[in-house]
């Protein structure tokens, strides 16, 4: 069953979030480490210009699903980048985010828990779609749940590597 989140659940989250940047930020000034601080500035800079590109595609749920999903009981961490600001493309945003949110659930079970998992999505927005590079890097105990999950219709994605311990493919979205 799917959490419904609320807005004083996504508050808390991304307050804590904060919390936690903002203490190591201080950390590394009590120590004196001024570059490593600056560097973790910079970090938070870049994550922010990218929450905001997110959110200038116009796909709210999509949006909202790489949004919280560090938040959630997942055995990875994600990590997003949204190439440029474009014009607005309309794609089909319940069909993306359905098709995400089983793909990060394929993902889970297909994965070895508690390790050091990891994936990366950059989205390319362009004139005719937008443009999804999902890359893996973690333990992968299970290809064939994978290969199952993209083997169904509803989403053409193109394999590039699938191996024991990293994966990627591309998925276009064509403007409708």
């Amino acid at each position: 069953m799917e959490k419904e989140w609320d807005i004083i659940e996504v508050l808390r989250h991304s307050r804590h979030d904060w919390l936690n940047k903002l203490q190591l930020i201080k950390a590394n000034l009590d120590l004196g480490r001024i570059d490593r601080a600056k560097k973790v500035i910079d970090e938070i800079v870049i994550e922010t210009q990218h929450e905001t590109k997110l959110s200038n595609l116009l796909l709210p749920k999509f949006a909202a699903l790489l949004l919280k999903t560090n938040w959630e009981n997942h055995s990875f961490r994600l990590e997003y980048e949204v190439f440029q600001d474009s014009e607005y493309i309309k794609i089909d945003d319940g069909i993306l985010a359905d098709w995400t949110k089983s793909f990060f659930n394929c993902l889970d079970q297909a994965i070895e828990a508690f390790q050091e998992n990891d994936l990366s999505i950059t989205i390319e927005p362009q004139s005719n779609g937008i443009r999804f590079f999902f890359d893996f890097r973690g333990i992968i105990s299970n290809n064939q749940l994978i290969e199952a999950f993209l083997a169904e219709p509803a989403i053409h994605a193109e394999v590039k590597d699938l191996s024991n311990n990293e994966f990627s493919m591309e998925v276009f979205m064509p403007a409708i």
